[in-house]
């Protein structure tokens, strides 16, 4: 049976964590969560996964939880949290916390050797190198949990990656596929928020309207597979049943293909080496007319531009590039920026940094906080 530590379990991809888990009791047993504030849910994931360890990142949330709760290992903050990542008794650690506040935790369970089930994309986008060299020197084991990942994972495992021409991620477009620049000028919130295929938290909901999140997968797929960036594409698939598409050399691909359901990638990372029976549902092939591809146009939608462009101006830019989007999204989401102001925030912060090579988690951290200053006196003005 494996020991399980959910870091953001109250979020989407926790919650899914938690509904595999729960289907298969005699596999899998919850020895820890972590939330940021979210509490009234982790009462009840408590009450049903009983786990030996909770923490809460926030201090108020934590300390009426403490009220409301008896005889339990109750931890506070991001140590609290860095904590839980590093439990001895864990086996894998899921790695969910939405946004840079994920990267201190994740790269604690690297440093403590952990086999880490990664959804935290934020931690490769900002420090794919330093975690990179961590886990090799800790012998620590990451699996993607990113639909996209987790098909490219599938499709090389024990493949020679000499033979490897290109790998292609794919997304289905968001809401906004087909539009003009001035059809999305002034696009609510609301708008944003209902994506076509997949049911996600809120940022990752407008990062995937304006291709940002498939910006920020290329990143991770650079730093997971070793693959140059010039090497991985991007293909619009409305229908978001291939996953991804690998390209050999001798001019054939592997696909991975399944109906879009978060629970399929999860399952996979939490179950390896098994696969778990009966996950999602099967595809209906008597009911599915076409799957279409097309390339994205990085003219309406420039942040996934913008993300090429940080991985190849390197150092900590993509650091900016991560912290500046997260500041734009929820500056959209709270009626402050316009929805096609969220691409020129980030590039004029871009364009503002001198570029730094970081050798420290720490220094990661200072220039997260000197772009997010710096993108917020940016709004203001």
């Amino acid at each position: 049976m494996k020991k399980v530590v959910i870091l953001g379990s109250t979020g989407s991809i926790g919650k899914n964590a938690l509904q595999v888990i729960k289907q298969f009791p005699e596999k899998f047993k919850v020895l820890g969560l972590a939330v940021k504030s979210s509490i009234n849910l982790l009462k009840e994931q408590i009450e049903e996964f009983k786990p030996e360890y909770v923490a809460v990142y926030d201090k108020k949330a934590y300390e009426k939880l403490k009220r409301e709760t008896n005889s339990l290992n109750i931890l506070c903050g991001v140590e609290g949290v860095c904590e839980i990542a590093r439990l001895e008794e864990a086996d894998i650690v899921l790695s969910a916390i939405v946004g840079a506040e994920g990267l201190l935790p994740t790269f604690e369970a690297v440093k403590a050797g952990k086999v880490i089930a990664l959804a935290n994309k934020e931690s490769l986008v900002m420090a794919g190198d330093l975690i990179k060299k961590q886990a090799n020197l800790s012998k620590a084991q990451i699996i993607p949990v990113d639909s996209e990942h987790s098909a490219v994972f599938q499709c090389i495992n024990g493949c020679n990656r000499a033979y490897i021409k290109k790998i292609w991620l794919t997304a289905s477009g968001g809401p906004f596929r087909g539009k003009k620049a001035s059809e999305i000028e002034n696009v609510t919130p609301q708008e944003a928020l209902n994506h076509p295929k997949w049911k996600m938290g809120k940022r990752i909901t407008i990062d995937s309207a304006t291709l940002m999140n498939k910006g920020f997968e290329v990143i991770e797929a650079h730093h997971l597979f070793d693959i140059p960036i010039e090497n991985i594409g991007v293909l619009i698939h409305p229908q978001s049943i291939v996953h991804c598409l690998v390209e050999f050399i001798d001019g054939t691909y592997l696909a991975q293909i399944s109906n879009p359901d978060m629970k399929a990638p999860i399952a996979l990372a939490l179950s390896l080496p098994e696969r778990l029976p009966d996950i999602i549902s099967p595809i209906d092939w008597s009911s599915l007319r076409e799957l279409n591809f097309e390339l994205p146009d990085t003219e309406i939608f420039p942040c996934l531009k913008l993300a090429y462009e940080a991985v190849k101006l390197g150092g900590s830019m993509p650091v900016v590039l991560n912290a500046v989007d997260e500041i734009a999204v929820e500056a959209f989401l709270s009626g402050k920026l316009k929805f096609n102001e969220i691409p020129k925030l980030i590039k004029k912060v871009m364009d503002a940094h001198k570029i730094f090579y970081p050798e420290r988690i720490e220094e990661i951290l200072e220039i997260d906080s000197w772009a997010r200053k710096k993108a917020l006196e940016e709004i203001k003005r």
